[in-house]
């Protein structure tokens, strides 16, 4: 069994072991943007003769404070973990956990994250299992009908670097900024617009 990073070469492979194993599908353009965008946060695992028996397909989300008013901490560098899967006669061989640690480890040292989430039906026990006893992740909130098919979800979180008092309020100043620069230009853009129909 080898584990190595996911190539855009991979994609049609990891595309198969997806509409093997799980309802939820991707179009081929959001694999491929997922790998140029964020190269280095997705893993696969492969057979002898190459086929591809799982993978972890993760990107990066930026978070905003003031967009997310039940934010207790506002960090803005977010792991997400989109995608992971393992085809049945490969599973309970720890290969689900370990691409999960590969990719955990990659986001962490490539974007210095501070936070990784997910989505997991919350009929799916035995990937709620993993998350929550082998991975320490917990549940942040439920979302009501997340899924196509209207099941509900566990949105579900592992902090990865708990932060001071001083630095939560860092954040949320800067979330703040954020916030009136943001107010700024639009007000800008609506003065422009404004003007432009006077002349």
């Amino acid at each position: 069994m080898n584990i190595r990073r996911a190539e855009p070469k991979d994609l049609t492979k990891i595309q198969q072991c997806n509409l093997h194993n799980l309802p939820e599908n991707y179009h081929m353009k959001y694999w491929a943007y997922s790998f140029i965008t964020w190269p280095e946060v997705s893993y696969l695992a492969e057979d002898s003769s190459g086929r591809v028996v799982g993978y972890v397909l993760s990107s990066m989300w930026v978070k905003v404070a003031h967009r997310e008013p039940d934010e207790e901490y506002p960090w803005l560098q977010v792991g997400h973990v989109n995608s992971l899967s393992v085809l049945r006669t490969y599973r309970r061989l720890g290969l689900a956990k370990r691409l999960m640690l590969l990719s955990k480890k990659a986001m962490i040292e490539s974007y210095n994250i501070e936070y990784v989430q997910l989505h997991v039906r919350k009929s799916n026990r035995a990937a709620f299992s993993l998350y929550s006893e082998k991975l320490g992740f917990k549940i942040h909130r439920k979302e009501v009908g997340y899924y196509g098919d209207g099941e509900d979800a566990y949105s579900m979180r592992i902090v990865l670097k708990p932060r001071s008092f001083t630095h939560r309020l860092g954040r949320r100043f800067q979330a703040f900024v954020y916030a009136r620069q943001r107010a700024v230009a639009n007000w800008t853009l609506k003065c422009t617009k404004r003007v432009s129909q006077i002349k």
